[in-house]
């Protein structure tokens, strides 16, 4: 009977079609209006979770780059390098223009076996190959964008390029750098210009699942970073190298970590394809230093990750929290330049406000004001005001007084803006309401 051979691979092919189904869908799937995750550029709000925010709840931002943050840390140490194989875009792309367009339809490498070997010279597949994958990069940044500019609206732009320049132009561009990174920086933008190489050989310990060479069994061919031998005595390698020729990154697992390897686990198929016919599990694998060398039970709980879930864990309560507790009506209020006027013989003193009213829910609202003040009442306006969903109003508001005397020439005063026809949608502002100094006070007085 022989030994199971990995098909890592195809797993990874099955999972790309699940995440590239699942990215497509995303920007589409809406409820009350609200996207699952939309940073809206074109109308200044983020909706996440079916939640829409304000520009002005952006702080909340920071957070949410931290929990993303805290999260590849903790899949970093859990799983090692796992991002790089099994979701970054560059990879995905990298098996669609080399795997398929470049090696299965035109058949420029021959088969993916040998990573190796040079592109075969034919100009005109190589052109056609560059030309099919642009036209995948170009949806590829089409769907991009979508998460910034929500598809109902995109699609309508794109119609109208004349008035939506700066669209376009990001969308060219970006496809036009996809392109170029794909076709021709390759793998070197993974070993050289992506920053996860680094961050992996600080976050991985004993501990981590990695792609690793089990050394005990196949016998030591590196030392110290120098290769010592070719083929081990007494040990399992056969030397095939076919771990090395099927590695996209072009380097030699058997060496240890490196920050080259982006965890595809191919070598690991590859090998148990060899090891099979000796009936032998594979030489190569996916586990952790201690699995190997100690012989130990991989642990998914342990220290770091408690601590690393925990944290996600209070960070997604936060978040639940804001969504459950935001504000669904902003007021922003600004004096006028005019400090007070007298009326009615200089026995009412007039202040003048320029408020800025928003609507931040998905439905629309009549709304009204009131003073948490006994002795200043609204003068205008006299009567509620209508405010779409989403739509920001600019009105004026003049607040009235008796003359009197008060400390300092001016009270602070609160300002209740709130929706007629729902008690849940309110906000409360602090502003001042101005007096005429003492010695008008006195005059008026006498």
């Amino acid at each position: 009977m022989m030994s199971k051979i990995t098909k890592y691979f195809n797993l990874r092919v099955i999972f790309y079609l699940f995440l590239t189904i699942l990215i497509f869908a995303i920007p589409f799937i809406r409820i009350n209006g609200n996207h699952l995750f939309l940073l809206n550029f074109d109308k200044q709000k983020l909706n996440l979770f079916f939640v829409s925010f304000n520009t002005n709840e952006l702080y909340l931002m920071p957070f949410l780059l931290i929990m993303m943050f805290v999260f590849i840390f903790f899949i970093t140490n859990l799983l090692g390098r796992v991002w790089c194989a099994w979701g970054c875009p560059q990879t995905i792309f990298r098996v669609i223009y080399r795997d398929l367009i470049q090696t299965k339809i035109f058949n420029l490498y021959g088969n993916r076996k040998n990573k190796q070997n040079e592109e075969r010279n034919k100009i005109i597949p190589k052109f056609l190959s560059i030309i099919i994958f642009y036209f995948v990069s170009i949806v590829a940044a089409s769907n991009f964008m979508w998460y910034f500019i929500p598809p109902e609206d995109f699609f309508l732009y794109i119609q109208n390029p004349n008035e939506h320049k700066i669209l376009i132009g990001i969308v060219f561009c970006l496809s036009l750098f996809i392109t170029y990174d794909i076709t021709f920086i390759k793998e070197k933008f993974c070993a050289y210009l992506c920053p996860y190489a680094r961050v992996q050989s600080v976050m991985v310990d004993d501990d981590t699942k990695i792609v690793i060479y089990d050394e005990g069994r196949g016998g030591i061919i590196y030392k110290d970073g120098e290769k010592i031998t070719k083929k081990p005595i007494g040990g399992e390698c056969i030397a095939c190298e076919a771990c090395v020729k099927i590695c996209p990154t072009h380097i030699d697992i058997r060496k240890g970590m490196q920050l080259d390897c982006i965890n595809c686990l191919e070598c690991a198929d590859a090998c148990s394809k060899i090891q099979s016919k000796f009936n032998r599990p594979s030489l190569i694998s996916w586990s952790s230093t201690k699995e190997i060398k100690n012989k130990e039970k991989f642990k998914y709980l342990r220290p770091k990750t408690i601590i690393y879930t925990t944290c996600i864990f209070i960070m997604f309560l936060f978040f639940m929290y804001q969504a459950e507790h935001k504000e669904t009506m902003l007021l922003n209020i600004n004096r006028t330049s005019e400090l007070y006027t007298l009326h009615d013989g200089d026995k009412i003193v007039h202040n003048a406000y320029t408020m800025l009213f928003h609507n931040t829910d998905n439905k629309d609202h009549k709304f009204y004001i009131d003073v948490l003040d006994d002795d200043i009442k609204i003068d205008r306006p006299n009567k509620e005001f209508l405010i779409k969903a989403g739509q920001k109003v600019k009105k004026v508001v003049v607040l009235e007084s008796e003359f009197k005397k008060v400390k300092k020439h001016h009270k602070h005063i609160n300002i209740r803006a709130y929706a007629l026809d729902d008690n849940k949608i309110f906000t409360i502002k602090d502003t001042i309401f101005i007096y005429p100094k003492e010695k008008k006070w006195k005059e008026k007085k006498n």
